[in-house]
């Protein structure tokens, strides 16, 4: 088929729409059925049916397995990193790049869980504390585009993913005390991928060796990238002085935090007690 331009005038604000009325639009050129499609790609017809209906987040291997099906040379896996993108605003986007290509991510989080674990209701409380003004549509295009992140978890060859959490980001009720039960439940379910490991920094261990969030993502062939935020904008830094010291820092964290399976004791604790 002809491949249509990413750059769509009058595009859905929501952008699993937009996603989904390309395959519509792309079976009904090719005269091909939504079963031939799942087939082609091994989804079942029911998945295919919400990624065209704009109710369910299409997966890499999904959008890769469609460019194939309609020989699009690589127009819907890209319009799902447009996709993807979109959400973000403009400053995080070099981030969720680099992100895609880390092998090694490490994060301290000390005030709310990293966007790659959180929860669709937990991330839609945080943009909601965040932008009170914002119309849903903007809000559930912000949490797409967070959901989106959790794909490179599920790639053949996944990134090392190592988290401290502070105990302030478990005690800290975002939404509701449902939302924190179902979104400690799911780090207890994250951390049994053998990818992610999650230690928790409890309030007895004392003063922290960093009062801010920080991350350090480590590519295949590339030096350590050291990303922090500050209001409104994300700095990332090569300098091997500023990652050695926040290598440091992440290593007297480390040290600091409970074991891993201490951790998830923690987690499903405190997990129980917003469920009661």
């Amino acid at each position: 088929m002809t491949e249509p331009s990413p750059e769509l005038d009058g595009e859905p604000a929501n952008g699993l729409e937009w996603f989904g009325r390309e395959v519509v639009a792309a079976l009904a050129h090719k005269g091909a059925s939504q079963r031939e499609l799942a087939d082609f790609t091994g989804y079942k017809e029911p998945y295919v049916s919400k990624v065209k209906n704009g109710r369910a987040l299409p997966s890499m291997h999904f959008a890769e397995g469609c460019d194939r099906f309609f020989h699009t040379s690589g127009y819907f896996a890209r319009l799902l990193v447009r996709v993807s993108e979109r959400g973000h605003p403009g400053w995080f986007v070099p981030y969720v790049n680099l992100e895609r290509q880390a092998s090694r991510i490490e994060d301290y989080s000390n005030a709310l869980i990293m966007g790659m674990l959180q929860t669709p209701a937990y991330a839609e409380a945080t943009f909601r504390a965040t932008h009170p003004r914002e119309a849903d549509d903007r809000i559930r295009t912000r949490v797409e585009a967070r959901l989106t992140r959790r794909e490179i978890m599920e790639r053949d060859a996944p990134p090392l993913l190592w988290v401290i959490l502070h105990e302030s980001t478990l005690r800290t009720e975002v939404g509701s005390r449902a939302v924190m039960a179902d979104q400690l439940r799911h780090l207890v379910s994250a951390a049994g991928n053998p990818h992610v490991t999650l230690q928790v920094l409890r309030f007895d261990a004392g003063a922290p060796a960093s009062s801010l969030p920080f991350t350090l993502l480590t590519p295949d062939d590339g030096a350590t990238v050291l990303y922090s935020e500050s209001r409104g904008q994300g700095h990332m830094t090569d300098s091997a002085t500023a990652v050695d010291n926040a290598r440091t820092t992440y290593e007297r964290l480390r040290a600091s935090a409970r074991g891993p399976e201490e951790s998830l004791a923690r987690i499903r604790e405190i997990a129980e007690e917003y469920a009661r």
